[in-house]
């Protein structure tokens, strides 16, 4: 950035309420232009999965950011963006805290809100079981941010032992974005399906790849920088922003609520009986479809 683009940006910093909404609605534009020998005996093995549905909630207000804003500015929304996730059983598979981001793609979530180049690593990396990318609001047509009572929804299949880990951007900031430990979020405890209320999990992070200026003002931020990747460039590591010095933000259940609810379970039982010439193989299966009113257990 010059100094001649830092000055007209400089002059025409300040944002009122209509400013930081139209911002956000060209952020949607702007972001989403972007997925051996014969053995004897016999073995039994037992494998269960669930079908799990992950609701990514807004619960932000128009108040929710203080800023340094004067008139209507001076409290906004918390707009999210759409994001990427995977499920895995080991490995950090988007971040370690600590560490330069990977340049897999999860810069371009945490400054732009775009979630493409991270879902096509996520797809390639051995360690993910299955992954994806949360871009249409729940109601929507078409890819876009979520602002207060907005909402994404994706379901995962996991087996026990599997975890989860998203990321998806904290709008009105350089480098922000919500997600679990990079561990991920355990998806059972022991063999049953985690579900409800699972926001305690997720944390705000920093990136490290834009230095940070005041959430909700900063000329570099995505609702108001004249294109992707326009910022200082930091250098950094990624970071809990609790362990990064500057301002201040709300708290997560603030901003964001992440729930789980079970859609379907499936419990398969095979037998395998082996001799020196011939395999033969059993199988059982039972699939539990749940409603909100009714569960029906079918057995084939």
């Amino acid at each position: 950035m010059t100094d001649s683009d830092h000055h007209d940006q400089e002059s025409s910093g300040r944002a009122t309420r209509r400013d930081v909404l139209a911002g956000t609605a060209a952020f949607g534009a702007l972001a989403l232009g972007a997925t051996a020998g014969p053995a004897l005996g016999a073995a039994t093995q037992q494998g269960r999965e669930t079908t799990l549905l992950v609701r990514i909630e807004n619960v932000s207000t128009d108040t929710t950011l203080q800023t340094t804003l004067e008139d209507d500015g001076g409290e906004q929304p918390v707009p999210l963006s759409p994001g990427a996730f995977a499920v895995h059983r080991s490995g950090e598979p988007i971040f370690t805290p600590g560490e330069p981001e990977r340049n897999n793609g999860l810069e371009e979530i945490a400054e732009d809100g775009d979630p493409s180049r991270l879902a096509d690593a996520l797809a390639g990396d051995e360690s993910v079981r299955s992954s994806g990318a949360f871009t249409t609001p729940v109601g929507g047509t078409e890819p876009a941010p979520i602002g207060p009572g907005g909402a994404y929804e994706f379901e995962v299949t996991a087996r026990p032992e599997d975890r989860l880990s998203f990321a998806t951007m904290f709008v009105p900031s350089n480098d922000l974005f919500y997600a679990p430990d990079p561990g991920g979020l355990p998806l059972f405890r022991g063999v049953e399906p985690r579900t409800g209320d699972v926001t305690d999990r997720v944390a705000l992070w920093d990136a490290g790849t834009e230095i940070n200026e005041e959430p909700g003002v900063g000329e570099n931020q995505v609702q108001r920088q004249r294109g992707p990747g326009v910022g200082l460039v930091e250098r950094g590591t990624v970071a809990n922003i609790r362990d990064v010095n500057g301002y201040d933000y709300p708290r997560v259940d603030e901003v964001v609520q992440v729930t789980i609810e079970v859609v379907e379970e499936t419990t398969e039982e095979t037998t395998v009986a082996t001799t020196e010439e011939t395999t033969v193989a059993t199988t059982e299966e039972t699939t539990v479809a749940t409603t909100e009113e009714t569960t029906e257990e079918y057995t084939g």
